[in-house]
């Protein structure tokens, strides 16, 4: 039997494959769009129009992208969407994206929705495109990002950042929330739910604080500074009055918080916050001692504002935090994988 395709896909996805890009996030989104596409046909009939998607690499002769893969091969048009999926190893280099991000400001300028995901930002960075605009890459590169594109507001709590025109991802995974979003702006919130579910992820909604390890600025020159922070690490940031980081950097307390912040991008309680709340999550991660034991072991004698703390950093509470992603945790979701009898059963 031949199999049908519709003429008037509602939308042409391109997932841009550039100099180490990670194939395995290319093919994932093909696949979760093939998906979405077959909850449309199941809730709408076989004839409904789903999305039309496809592989594009950049053209030899250095002239902007041609298409390489299209589930819908024969029409014509341009995407509506283009994403740039995460690196393999690094992100790309500014002599390598410009001739690609020359062609990406080409497709917004016509009215193209740009999508990043991870490591992928620093594509869509070299377009010039994100200046001024909120957007999120993995916490990792988060320093190097800004740094390469100090005028982005970065964000790296966020998971996805949709700003209408461009959206950004996060984590090297976050290609499904993506995805998923893509799937609920252009299908609706029911194919997009039935799509997550198919596929055995959690639907958008996630914040990449949730997973992000707090990774401080070392590299900043000021050796004063840098002092305290080493001795922060050491002491696990308890009895860290401003007093004494003031003198153990030998500056006047005013002093030390403005070259402080200058360097870390962090006022001192914030950083000794983050700090001690990257020791409680080891512990809430890999030991089952009471809550508030961790608190008092991390300096807090109140559990009530070590959990403020945490669910300001986190996102979520100290309870919550242990029960996704604590020993208990972990063993449940070997049990269930041993469980399973084969991708996609439910």
């Amino acid at each position: 039997m031949t199999k049908t395709i519709p003429s008037t896909p509602i939308a042409d996805i391109a997932v841009l494959i550039y100099p180490g890009a990670q194939l395995g996030a290319a093919h994932g989104l093909t696949d979760l769009f093939s998906v979405a596409n077959l909850m449309v046909k199941r809730h709408l009939g076989g004839e409904a129009p789903g999305l039309r998607f496809g592989h594009w690499r950049g053209r030899e002769d250095g002239e902007g992208a041609e298409r390489v893969f299209d589930s819908h091969p024969g029409l014509p048009g341009e995407p509506d969407f283009v994403i740039l999926p995460p690196a393999v190893i690094a992100p790309i280099t500014a002599e390598e994206a410009a001739p690609l991000a020359s062609w990406l400001r080409d497709r917004h300028a016509r009215g193209a929705t740009l999508c990043s995901v991870c490591a992928g930002a620093f594509l869509l960075g070299e377009t010039g495109l994100l200046e001024g605009r909120a957007a999120t890459t993995h916490w990792f590169y988060a320093n190097d990002f800004s740094e390469r594109f100090p005028n982005a507001r970065m964000d790296i709590d966020k998971l996805v950042i949709d700003d209408g025109d461009l959206i950004t991802a996060g984590g090297l995974m976050a290609w499904t929330d993506l995805g998923l979003r893509l799937v609920d702006r252009l299908l609706g919130p029911t194919v997009m739910l039935e799509t997550a579910r198919f596929l055995l992820v959690d639907p958008p909604g996630r914040e990449q604080r949730y997973y992000s390890v707090f990774s401080p600025k070392l590299r900043h020159g000021d050796e004063a500074v840098l002092q305290v922070q080493h001795w922060l690490q050491a002491t696990g940031a308890r009895d860290a009055t401003l007093a004494a980081m003031a003198e153990k950097a030998g500056l006047e307390p005013r002093t030390f918080l403005r070259r402080f912040h200058k360097a870390t991008g962090l006022k001192p309680s914030e950083y000794c916050q983050h700090l001690r709340v990257g020791k409680a999550r080891e512990m809430l991660e890999a030991t089952t001692r009471p809550i508030e034991q961790v608190a008092w072991d991390v300096g807090y004698e109140d559990p009530g504002s070590f959990r403020k703390v945490f669910v300001k950093v986190t996102g979520l509470g100290p309870r919550e935090y242990r029960q996704r992603f604590g020993l208990a945790a972990l063993r449940e979701g070997d049990v269930l994988q041993d469980t399973r009898h084969g991708p996609g059963r439910m």
